[in-house]
């Protein structure tokens, strides 16, 4: 029977002797690689043809890997980009602040200055806000009778005459402006001390000088000064400057436009001149000698 068995039914050696056989092969193979480095260029070959399965085994793994990476990376990036410009935006706020105040301070220094000049001792205040009537050039101060302020006052700045205090409340006061329509002030030509009158015709429009001939000495350029003729202004206070004068043939009076010299809406403080002492009384009218009797 065993003669006569087809060859695929033939049994091999025994799985230990094969155990042993293949046991003695690999200590072979590695005493040999160790010592003698047999196995290097097989090895070198085999890794050359296991590597597109190594790189295609890897490759998903690596995706994942260096997506996750990314991913991570942008939204650090995308987290400091608004961290940056968040701190950038706060800079630019505290610049902004801080260049206001560097004007403001100026402005203060220029009033102390004023104040130092002024030929009264006044008063610094602040704007609180603009009057409620739209067609009148008034403001509200935060300085009222409580601060010892009466109507009549005069509110000026760095540069000039700002207006005049007609309505005072306890804790504020309004301050009609030269440009308001209701508003006019007795001045002088500084070049040539030539007294006329500057009138306002509304805000945010040229002051007008009014009734002067056509051949009235007056210049683009010059500049106005109060003439203290109405004990209410003191002399010499800046007001306006000159900046158009129409001389139309046929005209009995010239049109002569001025700006004031006050930079009335750039700033928030005013300066208030304390009220002037009461002027002397009118003379009394001398009567009428009487007639001698004969």
């Amino acid at each position: 029977m065993q003669a006569n068995q087809p060859a695929f039914f033939k049994q091999g050696p025994k799985p230990l002797t094969r155990v042993l056989i293949f046991s003695a092969f690999s200590v072979g193979l590695m005493v040999g690689d160790a010592n003698y480095q047999l196995l290097n260029q097989v090895r070198d070959k085999l890794s050359l043809a296991l590597y597109p399965l190594q790189w295609l085994a890897t490759t998903p793994i690596n995706a994942l890997i260096e997506g996750n990476d990314y991913l991570q990376q942008q939204a650090q990036l995308v987290s400091e980009n608004k961290s940056l410009n968040n701190e950038k935006l706060a800079a630019k706020g505290m610049a902004m602040r801080l260049n206001a105040l560097e004007i403001e301070n100026a402005h203060l220094r220029d009033l102390k200055i004023a104040s130092e000049n002024a030929p009264r001792q006044a008063q610094l205040t602040k704007i609180l806000y603009n009057s409620r009537d739209p067609f009148a050039a008034k403001l509200v101060l935060d300085k009222g009778q409580q601060n010892e302020i009466s109507a009549g006052q005069i509110v000026l700045d760095a540069s000039g005459v700002v207006g005049q205090i007609v309505r005072v409340q306890p804790l504020t006061s309004e301050v009609r402006l030269l440009s308001d329509r209701n508003h006019m002030v007795p001045v002088i030509v500084e070049r040539n001390q030539l007294r006329t009158v500057v009138y306002g015709s509304g805000r945010h429009v040229p002051l007008e000088v009014r009734n002067m001939a056509p051949n009235v000495d007056i210049k683009v350029g010059d500049r106005l000064l109060t003439s203290g003729i109405d004990s209410i202004y003191p002399a010499g206070l800046p007001v306006a400057k000159v900046t158009k004068v129409e001389r139309t043939t046929g005209n009995a009076f010239a049109r002569i436009y001025s700006e004031p010299l006050a930079q009335i809406d750039q700033h928030r403080y005013f300066l208030i001149l304390n009220a002037p002492a009461a002027p002397p009384p009118y003379p009394a009218e001398a009567s009428a000698p009487k007639a001698k009797k004969h």
